[in-house]
């Protein structure tokens, strides 16, 4: 009962702050069918509060795996139009999306790394229309995880699967605050305290970064006119919403070529199917010209060989080592989790939305402007107990912002 009850309260929060659906305003769910009783109470909760149509898209992982293993290479090949331009229709129409991210970690890693590094280009290619709303904040998105088996199994495999999914439960709700009297009352002061930071950064305009670590050592420029965001984004009507819950961070974007040094990752990634661990990355001018890693080289590899702008940054993420999600001391395999728990910068495209009037500098300008573009976005950790982050200002004003893993103001 307890559990049914939370569960209803995660699909209203999920609805409520997470998408924030309006009267008349169209919802396309994306989740595993796994996940069906919950996406069954965010459909409630959404005609409750008005939402014109909800449309379901259902995957299943063991029917991807046996694509991956059995079906022809021209099936990596292709992406179906029809998914694409559903997507963009939806977006133009200003309607919102919810996905349910609950991925087995491990689902893909006896796969040909080709194969899956083919299809991710593909479907990214495809969905980069779509892809570019949401980078720019002109439709609203929102991302929530739910424990499945195997994702339960592999955060805790010690214990029976019942027990792994019910302790997985736990930690999820919370860190996404469902645990409290009003979850959502919880969040409207959790993102004041976000929009505090946020405010905080983009008051003091730094030039740049610098990131040291036992490891780590980077310095990462700013572009002018850049914009920290938080959790809470707003659509073209000024509607809020949250694009991840959970969220700790307040996010950037790196100047695509101003970026130098080294970082080391704090968590394993989850891409593509497989796990990428101990791994460290190297720029030089903005640009990946080394990169190492005990666990996953291969799929690491194919990830930063994407396109020409997966060899370069497209955010940075702050992220205090006492949020609530690192407390919970879980390594979650899941990168909504795990980048909310640490401080993180992402491969691939930057966020829009986090320069100036930057939904309307034109493709062939985005070098300029110190923007990248790429079919990818993916978040890796960098964040640890003993990070330092030391922010200079355009007078060389030294600030610290952060102190040993934490806000230093």
């Amino acid at each position: 009962m307890n559990l049914d009850n939370n569960l209803d309260k995660y699909a209203e929060l999920a609805v409520k702050v997470g998408v924030n659906i309006q009267p008349n305003q169209t919802l396309l769910v994306r989740s595993p069918i796994e996940c069906a009783p919950f996406v069954r109470k965010v459909v409630k909760h959404a005609y409750k509060n008005g939402a014109k149509n909800v449309h379901i898209e259902w995957s299943d992982e063991e029917c991807s795996l046996i694509k991956y293993l059995d079906a022809p290479d021209e099936a990596f090949s292709e992406f179906p139009s029809w998914v694409s331009d559903q997507y963009v229709k939806i977006a133009e129409e200003g309607g919102a999306f919810l996905t349910v991210s609950a991925q087995n970690p491990d689902l893909l890693k006896n796969v040909d790394p080709k194969r899956i590094a083919d299809y991710q280009k593909i479907s990214g290619n495809a969905l980069k229309e779509w892809r570019s709303y949401m980078l720019t904040d002109k439709c609203k998105w929102s991302i929530v995880s739910i424990p499945t088996e195997a994702w339960a199994m592999k955060v805790f495999p010690n214990l029976e699967a019942k027990d792994a999914i019910n302790k997985l439960w736990d930690a999820i709700f919370k860190c996404t605050r469902v645990d409290t009297k009003d979850p959502i009352k919880a969040w409207d002061e959790h993102n004041s305290n976000l929009k505090e930071k946020m405010d905080f950064l983009n008051n003091k305009n730094f030039k740049l970064l610098k990131f040291k670590s036992n490891k780590t050592d980077l310095v990462l420029e700013l572009p002018k006119d850049h914009i920290w965001l938080s959790g809470a984004s707003k659509d073209p009507n000024g509607v809020l919403f949250n694009a991840n819950i959970p969220t700790e961070e307040i996010f950037c974007m790196p100047h695509k070529f101003k970026v130098n040094g080294v970082v080391y990752s704090t968590k394993p990634l989850v891409y593509g199917g497989n796990v990428i661990d101990n791994f460290s990355i190297t720029f030089k001018d903005g640009k990946i010209i080394d990169f190492s890693a005990e666990k996953g080289f291969d799929t690491l590899k194919n990830l930063i060989s994407t396109d020409e702008g997966s060899h370069y940054l497209g955010e940075v993420a702050l992220v205090p080592y006492n949020s609530p999600i690192s407390e919970t001391g879980i390594t979650f395999f899941n990168t909504l989790y795990d980048e909310n728990a640490s401080c993180h910068l992402a491969i691939g495209s930057a966020y829009k939305s986090c320069i100036k009037n930057g939904d309307s500098i034109k493709e062939d300008e985005l070098d300029k402007y110190g923007v990248n573009d790429s079919l990818t976005h993916v978040d890796f950790m960098i964040g640890s107990q003993d990070m330092d982050i030391i922010g200079e200002t355009y007078d060389n004003k030294e600030i610290q912002i952060f102190k040993s893993g934490d806000w230093a103001f």
